[in-house]
């Protein structure tokens, strides 16, 4: 049965956010002894973000006082945090703007211990500024026989292993607890960005790890790597960039692209079928993400939901939302494990949910879609040379998108003089606008649901009681101005200010703008040497 009922709330943090709700399921699991805890990041292996705890609710929330605070008093100009907390054997961990790991009593919030990455003498931690990065909390392993329990997280590029307990590095992992990101990777990129943001997950006795890399042209591939969690040996990596042989590869119609070829990756983390060894990704876009003309083709396994056996890392199977992504709609969320009722029989299914405001819906064991999904015709003239744009799209035909998929003259903001709104109608008259998949151009392209969605990375949350789907959805248009950049080496004929121009549209300018003030999570660079110590 097709649901067409709909329930939004409207956000107080902005005009175009909203929370929505969408009931669509006829049967899940039972929540019988189930989602009682918050041991694992977004509430339990299926990414559910649901608790069946009931001691509160609308009849006593208006009682609810203080019981404790705590302070991580590292606080600075420009961090952030974006930590959803676990708690196990009474235990809150938590990870602090400056990427301290902290234990405190759930308690008293008395604080047990804390751990600071810029005490360790590594690469991406002593003496760099963390604040711009963020982790979103820590991966717990339990522990067995000899084995203390552990925690795994990321601060710079350094995969760290803790003692649960004490809060000191585990000396077997790795070197002296920590393993660099950058190893491994089939190519050497000790120069380039790779973190995670997001927590590896737990299988038996491997931390599975997506990471965050670079999103402008050279960056480092997305790969997803297994290791020991004693040891912290590499056991296994799936190439999301496939090699020659492997599948997928001839998707790339370069095909040395896994030479150069960065992005690809895991960054919003995982969810897990542990019963049956199954681990989901969602994979983020290939580099750069505006440009596509020196990556050709549907560049697998970009944008793909993918299923991989945990122990070994062999695809099971993968589909992609996105192809030749030039808009940057990389899958922001992981998917979510549900249980559906479809023409009677019960189907153990998979909800991943994208940026674009789509709802893909697909068999668990063999990736196929549910109901159809069509691949629409989409434009595809572009007037960056070599650009080489994908002819049709996935679109799912079962579910009503949760987003708002077109903005018209007509929702341009009139609560401004009749200058500024005339203003605004003018430059939204010069735009280029053909659509959701509106090619990037040098004219300015009107890219609606924006770069941060739709769906974001804190992702839906599953009711398994009702049956209810919520996701957070944002409604910001962006418009995307490609700017041409000579390449061209630096010359001794250049001037420093040609120099640096030529080096930050290179380099800088995808990420803090072309006017250095940043935006969606990175910092402005206006005053940078104000702010910042030349030492």
């Amino acid at each position: 049965m097709k649901f067409k009922k709909y329930v939004y709330v409207l956000d107080a943090g902005g005009y175009y956010n909203f929370l929505l709700i969408l009931i669509f399921f006829t049967a899940c699991n039972s929540t019988e002894n189930k989602y009682q805890t918050w041991e694992i990041y977004g509430g339990d292996n299926s990414r559910s973000q649901y608790s069946s705890l009931m001691q509160i609710d609308t009849n006593n929330v208006k009682n609810l006082k203080i019981a404790w605070t705590h302070n991580t008093k590292d606080f600075t100009p420009g961090s952030q945090i974006q930590v959803n907390s676990i708690v196990i054997d009474n235990i809150l961990y938590g990870v602090s703007p400056q990427l301290k790991v902290f234990a405190l009593d759930a308690a008293t919030g008395q604080q047990k211990w804390v751990f600071d990455p810029a005490t360790q003498k590594v690469k991406g931690t002593e003496g760099e500024p963390l604040s711009i990065n963020s982790c979103r909390v820590v991966a717990y392993y339990k522990g067995e026989g000899d084995v203390e329990s552990r925690i795994f997280y990321t601060a710079g590029s350094s995969l760290f292993c803790i003692d649960a307990l004490t809060g000191k590095p585990v000396s077997s992992f790795g070197k002296n607890g920590t393993i660099d990101l950058h190893d491994g990777l089939g190519r050497d990129v000790h120069d380039q960005y790779v973190t995670s943001t997001t927590p590896g997950i737990i299988y038996e006795d491997l931390i599975i790890m997506g990471s965050r890399v670079a999103e402008e042209a050279g960056g480092a591939p997305g790969h997803i790597r297994a290791y020991d969690v004693q040891t912290g040996k590499m056991r296994w990596i799936f190439y999301t960039i496939p090699q020659p042989g492997q599948p997928g590869y001839e998707s790339w119609e370069d095909k040395e692209a896994y030479k150069h070829a960065g992005g690809v990756n895991a960054w919003a983390g995982f969810c897990l079928d542990a019963e049956k060894g199954v681990v989901f990704a969602p994979i983020g876009s290939a580099t750069y993400d505006f440009y596509g003309g020196k990556r050709k083709g549907n560049n697998l396994f970009a944008n793909c939901v993918l299923a991989l056996d945990a122990k070994t890392g062999k695809r099971i199977w993968h589909y992609q939302t996105v192809h030749h992504d030039v808009w940057d709609r990389d899958l922001p969320t992981a998917p979510v494990l549900v249980t559906v009722t479809k023409s009677g029989q019960k189907i153990e299914a998979v909800v991943q949910v994208t940026k674009t405001g789509f709802i893909f819906l697909l068999d668990r064991n063999t990736g196929a879609p549910l109901y159809p999904i069509e691949e629409m015709p989409v434009p595809t003239t572009s007037d960056l040379k070599g650009e080489q744009l994908s002819a049709t799209q996935p679109v799912p035909t079962f579910f009503e998108p949760f987003s708002r998929q077109s903005f018209t003259e007509k929702d341009l903001n009139n609560l401004v003089s009749k200058e500024s709104y005339e203003e605004i109608k003018r430059k939204y008259q010069g735009f280029l606008k053909q659509g959701l998949y509106t090619p990037p151009s040098k004219q300015g392209s009107l890219v609606f649901p924006g770069t941060l969605g739709g769906a974001e990375w804190g992702g839906p949350a599953i009711d398994p009681e009702t049956s209810i789907l919520y996701i957070n959805s944002n409604e910001i248009a962006n418009v995307i101005t490609m700017v041409d950049v000579k390449d061209v080496s630096l010359t001794t004929k250049q001037n420093n200010l040609e120099a640096g121009i030529l080096l930050y549209k290179s380099n800088c300018m995808g990420c803090h703008a072309s006017d250095r003030k940043g935006g969606n999570n990175y910092p402005s660079l206006i005053g940078v040497n104000k702010n910042y110590s030349q030492e």
